[in-house]
């Protein structure tokens, strides 16, 4: 058998207990809680006999505490002003909206955008969870996530294609010196070639044969070791957007490749308003323009 650790009176006669001890009296602690002068005397009487003590004394004009009933008072005062305090806070706390997405969409895509964000949203926190792993909604706590995944979606979950996954090779300028472009896939032998877990330059440029260079768990490390001049590496294009508008990295190659499977953003469907989930949702939208995905 389970026993509370918790063995309290009733909430409404603690809350008549301690406006008539602020007040010294039923008929103002009534007029306070808007009820009548007899339920207040009721409810204090009530605590009384739950507590077995007196905590009153009643006057002719009004009320006076006895010394066990100061000092609850001064207790329970503390407890309904923590109280108010918590509920305050929690009323002014951002709402917090928890997105799962994998490391390389965090440090490349999102994280640039967390001002944007922060700016249009001012009142939403974003909690960010980096993981490659498929998302339970339920047990991780998952508002929405970003998957490399393909159509169709279980009938619970509602889903919008953000952008299909265009490789390009692209390397650091430095790297290029005395090299002209594009580069033939021939000439891949002069340079090293990074690789990552997704293992697409066999498909890409349609050899078996394992070419000499660094190999990294996560997209973005490739990416970071190609801005750093160690090489070049195949990735999906939006991961490299604005490295190569400002000069960053360079396309080695004409050639680019539409590969499957897709980036999808997903969540939950929900018969009620989720305010917080639905800003961030409409925000992804038009951040990156994104189609809702046939059944």
């Amino acid at each position: 058998m389970t026993i509370s650790r918790r063995k309290l009176p009733p909430l409404n006669s603690l809350r008549a207990f301690e406006v008539s001890g602020r007040r010294l009296s039923f008929r103002n602690a009534a007029e306070e809680l808007g009820v009548t002068q007899g339920a207040v005397a009721q409810q204090v009487r009530a605590l009384e006999e739950h507590l077995g003590q007196t905590l009153f004394q009643r006057l002719p004009r009004g009320l006076s505490l006895t010394t066990q009933g100061a000092v609850f008072l001064a207790d329970i005062t503390h407890a309904f002003d923590v109280m108010s305090e918590a509920t305050n806070n929690i009323r002014s706390r951002p709402k917090m909206v928890t997105i799962s997405v994998t490391p390389t969409f965090a440090a490349k895509i999102l994280i640039p955008r967390l001002g944007e964000l922060n700016a249009l949203l001012p009142d939403i926190e974003l909690r960010t969870v980096a993981t490659e792993s498929v998302s339970d909604f339920d047990r991780d706590q998952i508002d929405i996530a970003v998957r490399l995944t393909s159509a169709p979606f279980p009938l619970n979950l509602e889903a919008v294609r953000l952008f299909q996954q265009e490789l390009i090779a692209v390397a650091s300028p430095s790297l290029l010196i005395n090299h002209s472009l594009p580069l033939s896939f021939e000439s891949l032998k002069q340079f090293p070639i990074l690789h990552d877990a997704h293992n697409q330059w066999p498909a890409f440029i349609k050899t078996v044969e394992k070419l000499a260079g660094a190999t990294f768990n996560q997209t973005t490390l490739a990416i970071d070791a190609a801005l750093a001049g160690q090489g070049i590496a195949l990735v999906c294009r939006v991961f490299v957007e604005k490295d190569i508008l400002a000069g960053r990295l360079i396309p080695v190659f004409e050639k680019t490749q539409i590969v499957k499977p897709d980036y999808f953003l997903v969540r939950k469907q929900s018969r009620s308003p989720q305010l917080g989930v639905d800003a961030v949702w409409k925000w992804f939208q038009q951040e990156f323009t994104l189609s809702e995905v046939e059944e």
